[in-house]
């Protein structure tokens, strides 16, 4: 391999350039660049020729051709050791490029902009750019070419160490990012577009691809190994998208469990709201008029899960919010900021604890591609960020519209509980509600109604009424008054109404499900005969 002579720069992102031009310059490359690259570099005071020049062919159509000429490309994939192109390099007077520096047309930022044109999308489509960076990754042997202003100081301190050259090794790293970053960029595109031309029933393309990636210690067990991949035109909060404050690497799980946290609390956005996470299920969940409230009936939620936990908020920590965490041991914490008072606090509670910043604003979730591999292939989507398809009463008894907002809550947590899923709310202080009891991830309804939802419930109640003074009122009264204002919540239609004789013995009155079995007669008679009332959503919400 010998020196760098001759190096094509051409940016988007134009941050670093210059000194990475005036680097290159210094140890006698010479440069070829384009437009706005190069009115910078000359700018700077620094040599550069305009690839107009170098090819004697002119910029044309709005600059959409510049780069895409015979002298450009095959100085980019000359074989130096290929006898032939020796010769063919020689009859037709070209020159070699040693290197080459690109970052592409920001398409995924262009798209990811309100109200964005289709036209200016389409223009945010880099040509010049991914063709240049494949001519000199497939000539990676003897091209060194850059796509990540990361990479520049490496590059520098390479040749500054090599005589002027680069190391095999290098350039068959910065290589495989190019094709990593094209396969990207290419299906940022592929997903806009088809977003953009819906074709009916048949399948849109599906494509996936992250170019860059981050080692985690291991997978949910140790002995697997594991990485982490972000989609850079992520626009809305989510746990791809965070910045770590303080504490220990990030997991595998607690990936996992973050992003159940925040996509389960993005469902109470507006208020101050709290999701408690314990492997991908909310044992604690609950809205507030503070956000220190709504911890704490989260917590009450379930106590025991809740240790070592992932915990999503709706709104800013502050510092009473951050004191009801003292004593208890979490995991990570997500949430929108850090009063500087709360970060301190928590900060100085444990070195451990991960205290994670969102880079997007708090908001309901957005319409999006739900994606779930299988062995061999893949499963996509539309994401369930609906809740109700209807509202209907169909027993005797009717639900009283007061008790709708704390059934609105209880769907919104339902959602996120694994299937078979059975949830009971509860209104814990005026418009305030909370996760009072939850069966999840069982192979049928009847035990997540009776053998967890209503037991967790029991224990929780007497746990509050151990708690509270001055009932005036039994345990037993105190229970049965508590549980006829629960609501219970299911995330898809009871087959029989066994689990309706289930409620009725545990002092339930209120059930929501979405209806829709052969039985429903059965299970709404069921209803009737207790003097509970039903209400129909009309819309199933299976988490497997």
């Amino acid at each position: 391999m010998k020196k760098i002579e001759r190096a094509i720069l051409s940016v988007w992102d134009k941050a670093g350039i210059v000194d990475f031009a005036r680097a290159l310059a210094g140890m006698g490359v010479e440069l070829l660049s384009t437009g706005g690259t190069a009115r910078a570099i000359r700018d700077a005071g620094i040599e550069v020729r305009d690839i107009s020049d170098f090819t004697g062919f002119p910029e044309m159509m709005d600059g959409r051709v510049k780069t895409l000429h015979p002298k450009v490309h095959a100085g980019l994939l000359y074989m130096r050791d290929n006898e032939t192109h020796k010769a063919e390099m020689a009859e037709q007077n070209l020159l070699p490029i040693d290197l080459v520096c690109v970052n592409l047309y920001p398409f995924e930022a262009t798209v990811a902009k309100p109200n964005v044109t289709f036209e200016d999308a389409i223009e945010n489509i880099d040509i010049g750019g991914p063709t240049m960076i494949r001519s000199a990754a497939k000539n990676m042997k003897f091209v060194t070419v850059v796509t990540d202003p990361a990479d520049y100081g490496r590059v520098i301190a390479e040749m500054q160490e090599q005589d002027g050259q680069t190391t095999e090794e290098l350039r068959m790293e910065l290589g495989q990012k190019v094709f990593a970053r094209v396969a990207e960029y290419n299906a940022a595109i592929a997903a806009y577009l088809a977003d953009q031309w819906p074709n009916g029933d048949k399948p849109r393309p599906f494509v996936i691809a992250c170019a860059n990636g981050a080692r985690l210690r291991y997978g949910e067990n140790p002995h697997q190994n594991a990485h982490f991949y972000k989609t850079p035109s992520a626009t809305e909060a989510c746990i791809a998208h965070t910045t770590v404050l303080h504490g220990k690497e990030m997991s595998f799980n607690n990936y996992v469990d973050g992003n159940a946290a925040l996509e389960a609390v993005k469902e109470l956005s507006g208020r101050p709201g709290v999701a408690i996470i314990k492997h991908t299920n909310p044992c604690g969940y609950a809205t507030g008029a503070t956000l220190a409230d709504a911890l704490e009936a989260a917590w009450s939620g379930d106590p025991v899960s809740a240790f070592g936990s992932v915990i999503a908020v709706t709104t800013s920590v502050d510092l009473a919010m951050a004191e009801k965490l003292k004593g208890r041991f979490v995991e990570a914490l997500i949430a929108p900021d850090f009063e500087e008072e709360a970060l301190a606090f928590l900060k100085n509670k444990s070195k451990d604890i991960r205290l994670l910043k969102l880079d997007h604003p708090m908001g309901p979730a957005g319409k999006a591609r739900d994606v779930k591999q299988v062995n061999g292939g893949w499963l996509v989507q539309d994401n369930d960020i609906e809740s109700f398809a209807q509202w209907i009463t169909p027993t005797e008894t009717i639900f009283p519209e007061e008790m709708r907002a704390l059934a609105e809550f209880g769907n919104k947590a339902c959602k996120h509980v694994k299937s078979n899923a059975i949830i009971l709310v509860y209104e814990y202080a005026p418009g305030q509600f909370s996760l009072l009891g939850m069966g999840a991830g069982q192979p049928n309804r009847v035990d997540a109604v009776r053998k967890l939802a209503v037991t967790k419930a029991f224990d929780n109640i007497d746990l509050m009424y151990e708690s509270m003074e001055h009932y005036g009122k039994t345990p037993q009264e105190f229970k049965a008054e508590v549980m006829s204002r629960v609501v219970l919540i299911s995330d898809a239609f009871f087959p029989f109404p066994d689990n309706i004789h289930n409620a009725a013995e545990a002092g339930i009155r209120f059930i929501v499900e979405p209806g829709g079995s052969k039985r429903d007669e059965e299970v709404i008679a069921a209803c009737d005969k207790y003097g509970i009332a039903m209400a129909f959503t009309g819309m199933r919400h299976f988490k497997h």
